[in-house]
């Protein structure tokens, strides 16, 4: 076996932590501390992801986490999909009001565009609506061609925001999955934080071509379709695990300031009615917590922005 040669280490962009510069390596701990609106700890953020899967996906370049897994048509997973956008989010609603919970919903545009009465109740509330790409089978990807990717970027936004009447400031890819393109084409469509990095507890400034992103920490761990449907743990597994998250992230507040509790939830797992008594739980204890400031995504970047 050959020995490496000198430069096998030497390659553009090598650096201390990430090799890249699309923002600086930082230590959690070694960061500015930040305070939230009346001295609160915690900011909690409720995510609803609102989704179209579509029946006859394509899978180009994977098959979307939560799509369609059987020959088509595949009716069963289609129309449980279809439950959460016709029963389980009036359930979550209906708890959100209950608890004073402020959500934030990330919706696919081909969902708006096909139920325009789920459009209207969501518009209706007032609440901040991001943009979950076109639909979960409209995956951005790495070699994905750059014109094809930005028509399909500026595609989503704008219907979107013509359906909504916002100016849908966030983004969060379906899947959670980008080309090496995606954030600069969304800075460059008026985008000004997204969901898709999951590698901090707390946002970070994220360069890009046309001006800088914020990266928001949208926790995959804590999501309720990863939980339950992925590692298969109970819904009272999944409200045990952010009951957990909660107080470490509490504790940790208050010695290194400010912290963001996200949560990423969908109607179709916990607006089961087995399920949703996990999620009341939850807020119950989160909305009763004198040190939780509940806020929508947008609200949480700028109080965050204003202190960097």
């Amino acid at each position: 076996m050959g020995t490496l040669s000198d430069d096998y280490l030497n390659y553009p962009e090598r650096s201390y932590g990430m090799d890249h510069e699309r923002y600086k390596w930082t230590m959690l701990q070694n960061r500015k501390e930040v305070q939230w609106p009346k001295g609160k700890k915690i900011a909690l953020w409720i995510n609803v992801g609102l989704q179209f899967f579509p029946l006859n996906q394509k899978g180009v370049p994977f098959k979307v986490p939560g799509g369609m897994t059987k020959p088509y048509p595949d009716l069963r997973h289609f129309s449980l999909r279809d439950y959460g956008n016709r029963v389980g989010i009036f359930r979550l609603l209906n708890a959100f009001d209950h608890y004073n919970i402020t959500p934030t919903f990330a919706m696919n545009t081909r969902l708006a565009e096909r139920l325009p009465y789920l459009t209207g109740k969501i518009k209706e509330r007032g609440n901040e609506i991001m943009c979950h790409g076109y639909d979960m089978d409209k995956l951005h990807f790495g070699g994905q061609n750059e014109q094809e990717e930005t028509d399909l970027v500026k595609r989503s936004l704008d219907k979107l925001r013509a359906l909504t009447g916002q100016d849908i400031a966030g983004w969060i890819s379906p899947a959670k999955n980008e080309s090496e393109n995606t954030p600069d084409i969304l800075a460059a469509h008026g985008i000004s934080y997204f969901c898709d990095w999951v590698n901090d507890d707390m946002p970070y400034d994220f360069k890009t071509k046309n001006g800088t992103l914020t990266a928001m920490p949208l926790s995959t761990e804590l999501e309720d379709r990863f939980i339950i449907l992925n590692n298969y743990h109970s819904a009272e597994d999944w409200a045990d695990q952010v009951d957990d998250a909660f107080e470490f992230l509490l504790k940790e507040s208050e010695l290194l300031g400010g912290r963001i509790l996200s949560l990423n939830i969908h109607p179709w797992v916990l607006g089961q009615p087995h399920r949703i008594q996990y999620l009341e739980r939850i807020l119950d204890r989160l909305s009763s917590h004198h040190e939780v400031w509940s806020s929508s995504a947008s609200e949480i970047e700028k109080a965050w922005k204003m202190q960097q």
